[in-house]
């Protein structure tokens, strides 16, 4: 059974994005460190793209809106389903603990991202199996910031020894 359609799952994509990049802003203001501050500054330029990258795919997809009883009704859901699935806000006394410290913050960040993957991983299931090449497409880019965060975090550990 199909509960989302690929305009449902790149709303979430979408949404998502703009977490992550007001998580990576705010980790880098709480930051005294410049060199997590570039790199959370770093995230955040890229989770724009992302988003960017997502908003071309929506634009080529049939949106299936169903009836509201007021305007933006379920947009207003979809986020609010979203909000807090995988990027917090920085009051979390955890979340501001690791930007403090650039392995921890890498550390915390590819665990984000690999929530991430394995949220759009898990999503397959909801979807027709139609959409899955969205899905994939919307997973290949999450890959990929992940393995850029594992590289810096390698880097960090290589200049470590």
């Amino acid at each position: 059974m199909s509960l989302f359609t690929a305009s449902d799952v790149l709303q979430f994509a979408i949404r998502m994005e703009e977490n992550g990049g007001r998580f990576y802003r705010e980790a880098a203001d709480h930051s005294d460190k410049m060199e997590v501050k570039t790199l959370f500054n770093s995230l955040a330029s890229e989770e724009a793209e992302h988003k960017k990258s997502f908003e071309e795919l929506l634009s080529k997809e049939t949106l299936i809106e169903p009836r509201e009883d007021y305007p933006g009704e379920y947009l207003s859901y979809l986020h609010d389903y979203i909000d807090g699935k995988i990027f917090v806000p920085l009051d979390d006394k955890s979340a501001k603990s690791e930007s403090g410290n650039v392995a921890k913050a890498l550390e915390f960040a590819i665990q984000r991202e690999m929530e991430s993957i394995h949220y759009y991983q898990e999503l397959k299931a909801f979807v027709p199996v139609d959409d899955h090449k969205t899905l994939d497409e919307i997973i290949d880019v999450e890959r990929k910031h992940f393995m850029q965060l594992s590289k810096a975090k390698k880097n960090l550990t290589w200049k470590a020894d």
